[in-house]
């Protein structure tokens, strides 16, 4: 019989699918972002050696995070277990980024299929980091087909991997890694020093998620209509190009996937960034690349789910 984990994580699943990430609706991201932003001043005015400030505001942050959800839901289980387990089903369901990744990457689309780049170069700063002023449609697309593919592992599998392995408590200090290398995980100043044990976290954290990604894109790109046999050679052809150890993998894998090439120039406030090509150019970067990652991310992410599902029933 399935645990209340389980039962937690597949109603959180659904809930994303239907519903996404209302902005009304309180968000723990959001409150991990303002600790943060609470703590790191206070971390550099008492610890002035930069690494070691930046590692005990990660870790803090992290512990702080895993540890407040797991008393949590530890307190409201000693008033009822039925409270407990509501909560639980909140926390897989704010967790997960499907259908946010998806209505993001939609409102991209939507703006080049009116022949709105400037819509959609504003539509696309968003969810990307680098600079999209001046990005023609070719680049659009692929800077939203690579955040659709990156996000896919590190908003979706990841977070379901860190679930069945320890339940919402190690969701949510998963999520803070995540959070804390996005705010404060950059090479640049202030952050090379400051930065450097969030950003290390972060790889360490998703380095088997994106591993078991890869298969799993391959999985997703099967049931999606994409080319699932390429999308596995080319992630293992050229996942090890990217800057990262981790995000390369799924991009290379997307790439295979929709038959085109990742990879080149990107601008990140005005400082130009050449990366690697990934995959081959077998069809043009077009809009309709976008709706096809898109639907990639949603059968790859039933596919960690069933996976998952799958491993958690034959441990506990």
């Amino acid at each position: 019989m399935p645990d209340a984990v389980t039962i937690a994580l597949c109603a959180g699943f659904l809930l994303d699918l239907l519903l996404g990430d209302p902005r009304w609706l309180p968000h723990p991201v959001r409150l991990i972002g303002r600790l943060a932003t609470w703590v790191e001043p206070r971390c550099r005015a008492f610890i002035r050696q930069e690494y070691l400030a930046g590692t005990v505001f990660a870790l803090g942050i992290v512990a702080a995070t895993g540890g407040a959800v797991w008393l949590g839901l530890w307190g409201l289980h000693q008033l009822h277990p039925g409270i407990a387990w509501l909560a639980m089903v909140y926390l897989m369901f704010t967790g997960l980024a499907m259908r946010d990744l998806a209505q993001e990457a939609g409102k991209v689309w939507q703006a080049l299929q009116g022949d709105d780049l400037v819509g959609a170069r504003r539509q696309l700063s968003r969810i990307v980091g680098r600079d999209t002023e001046v990005l023609d449609a070719p680049e659009v697309v692929r800077a939203t087909v690579e955040t659709v593919a990156e996000s896919t592992v590190d908003g979706i599998v990841a977070p379901l991997f860190f679930a069945v392995l320890g339940g919402a408590p190690a969701l949510w200090a998963y999520k803070a890694i995540n959070t804390l290398d996005s705010m404060v995980g950059h090479r640049e100043a202030p952050y090379t020093y400051f930065g450097w044990t969030a950003a290390r976290l972060d790889d360490v954290a998703n380095f088997i998620p994106a591993r078991l990604g890869l298969w799993l894109f391959s999985v997703g790109t099967l049931i999606a209509g994409g080319r699932a046999g390429q999308c596995l050679q080319i992630g293992l052809r050229d996942g090890h190009k990217h800057p990262s150890p981790n995000a390369g993998i799924a991009e290379a894998a997307m790439a295979g996937a929709l038959g085109v090439r990742l990879g080149g120039k990107n601008t990140y406030d005005g400082v130009e960034e050449v990366r690697p090509y990934l995959g081959d150019a077998v069809h043009p970067l077009e809009p309709g690349c976008i709706p096809l990652a898109v639907r990639i991310m949603y059968a790859t992410s039933a596919a960690a789910l069933a996976v998952g599902l799958s491993a958690r029933w034959l441990v506990v």
